[in-house]
């Protein structure tokens, strides 16, 4: 009887310390990470600072111009504002999926939702039409650009690890080249400097 006893307790100690092993795993992040995405017998460094923060800013600020170049493609007056927002759902959408499987190969978890800034442009954009939508949207992809140039190429030349300065360093022409467009396009459209900020 007392053996019982004794081998029922000694169970429950076992199971609520597997039970806190668990749990603490789980806590840890391991389960979702290391599960899915083993580390490569590369050897892949794991991505800390300033690269990890880039990172985590690209993705939202990638997803928002794709977002925001689909409302363009339906709000949009101008044929060349309209042709500006499909090229930013091509493009950013490619420099997306680069960056999920920069992400997966160095275990990191992207923000899967925009920031409140993204998302109070994007309500800001969505309640406008014609050329007022036209104006408000060419002024928010300039300062969008000028903000992604400069962290693209901060990284592309002072990042830590090779592979996420290499990301940075074949995606800033792009970005570059898209600037140079909205540029061009906010000067041709009479776009203001303080309707940029």
């Amino acid at each position: 009887m007392n053996g019982n006893k004794l081998g029922r307790k000694y169970m429950t100690y076992s199971v609520r310390y597997l039970l806190i092993v668990v749990i603490a795993f789980l806590l840890a992040g391991g389960a979702t990470s290391y599960a899915v995405n083993p580390p490569s017998d590369k050897g892949d460094a794991v991505v800390t600072g300033g690269d990890l923060s880039f990172m985590n800013a690209a993705a939202p600020g990638g997803m928002a111009e794709v977002e925001l170049g689909r409302l363009a493609e339906k709000k949009a007056e101008s044929s060349e504002v309209k042709a500006f927002g499909e090229r930013m759902v091509t493009d950013h959408s490619k420099a997306g999926k680069k960056l999920e499987a920069l992400a997966v190969q160095k275990h990191v978890k992207l923000p899967a939702k925009l920031m409140p800034e993204q998302k109070q442009t994007m309500a800001k954009l969505s309640k406008l039409s014609g050329s007022e939508f036209d104006r408000a949207y060419v002024a928010a992809m300039v300062t969008a650009h000028e903000k992604d140039v400069a962290a693209f190429k901060a990284v592309a030349k002072n990042g830590t690890d090779a592979d996420v300065k290499a990301f940075a360093a074949g995606t800033l022409p792009t970005l570059e080249k898209h600037l140079q467009m909205i540029n061009a396009l906010a000067d041709k459209m009479g776009v203001k400097p303080e309707e940029k900020k």
